[in-house]
């Protein structure tokens, strides 16, 4: 696998973005409509979905899939969440349902999932599965089960994007050095074509805390002048140092060849400000279309390992001129910020 690391033009923006040099966060003033951080107790692994003006929200909830449904995420937890879908008793999905994601897909709904086979516990029997749904309304029960993806190796945290006209699909596969990120073009919403491609590994100090080797959490943002990026998670959820990596393809690249990919030196979002292991994320835009927001789980406290007490957490993110994303740094717990533009 070609070496993962900066070309020297994009070192110098991106080492500037990963430095912080983000617009911060600036607290709202007392008149203005405002959210604190985080948004609800208990929330890990969150993903939102956004269509035709309303927030779908999921998260890790070990034996089932719930959604909770918003026109206003800064108010998520007034929303009412609805189990859509819990896992079987015994089956290749019965356990550790982990990492759900919402995606709108050709008129359909699809749920992808990471679960284990039932009486295991080991990483080889883990793998991504997909449910679709018809309706209109995704909150409904009526979900068909599509079975398991078929990667070319068991592993977790499965996402879709389309990008040139066609449909890929990127997760974190189990390799030789725990987890690595791979990636593979889709025949249709639940099935693989083609081999897969490994894009990232975890060959970074930052990325080996808690004792493992790990890259997982793969989520796609497009840059506004044509860039590639893939966020994702790095080293053991259980460790403080737990935190988002950032990997870059220039316009015009070819998602499957792995050398397009070039990785960050240095975390993306990492611990800071009271906040700890930052990871596992998504993106969205507030809903006037004007800004753009980054979701993740995160400790309010050192040491709390990987729990339900990790915790949904949203704020603002810019683009550098250069058509970077600047994450800045983790805003602390109970810090008043001006909710989304467009808001209700």
């Amino acid at each position: 696998m070609p070496e993962l690391g900066w070309y020297k033009a994009a070192g110098v923006v991106a080492l500037a973005v990963l430095a912080g040099c983000a617009t911060p966060a600036i607290a709202a003033p007392a008149s203005a409509a405002t959210y604190t951080n985080p948004l609800l107790q208990s929330g890990p692994d969150p993903w939102i979905t956004q269509v035709d003006g309303v927030y779908y929200y999921t998260h890790t909830l070990g034996n089932r899939i719930a959604l909770w449904r918003t026109d206003n995420i800064a108010r998520l937890a007034e929303a009412k969440q609805v189990v859509v879908w819990t896992a079987p008793k015994t089956g290749p999905n019965a356990h550790s349902i982990w990492a759900p994601e919402l995606h709108r897909i050709d008129g359909k709904w699809f749920l992808y999932y990471s679960a284990t086979a039932s009486g295991f516990t080991d990483d080889s029997h883990r793998g991504v599965f997909v449910l679709e749904n018809d309706s209109a309304d995704p909150m409904n029960t009526e979900w068909t089960d599509r079975g398991r993806i078929n990667t070319a190796r068991p592993g977790i945290d499965g996402t879709v994007f389309t990008h040139g006209g066609k449909r890929y699909f990127v997760y974190s596969p189990y390799t030789e050095t725990d987890t690595s990120l791979a990636i593979a073009e889709m025949k249709n919403p639940w099935t693989l074509a083609g081999s897969e491609t490994i894009i990232a590994r975890p060959d970074q100090p930052w990325e080996q805390q808690g004792g493992r080797k790990i890259v997982e959490g793969p989520e796609f943002l497009p840059g506004p002048k044509g860039d590639l990026f893939l966020t994702y998670s790095a080293s053991a959820c259980w460790s403080d140092g737990y935190s988002l990596g950032l990997l870059h393809a220039a316009p015009g690249s070819n998602p499957l060849d792995a050398s397009v990919w070039k990785k960050s030196p240095q975390p993306a979002l990492k611990a800071a400000n009271g906040v700890y292991a930052t990871g596992h994320n998504g993106f969205f835009v507030s809903p006037d279309g004007k800004e753009n927001w980054i979701i993740y789980h995160a400790n309010p406290g050192p040491d709390m390992k990987c729990t339900p007490k990790r915790a949904p957490r949203i704020q603002r993110f810019d683009w550098s001129k250069d058509g970077w994303p600047q994450f800045g740094e983790p805003v602390a717990t109970g810090v008043a910020l001006p909710v989304p533009s467009g808001s209700r």
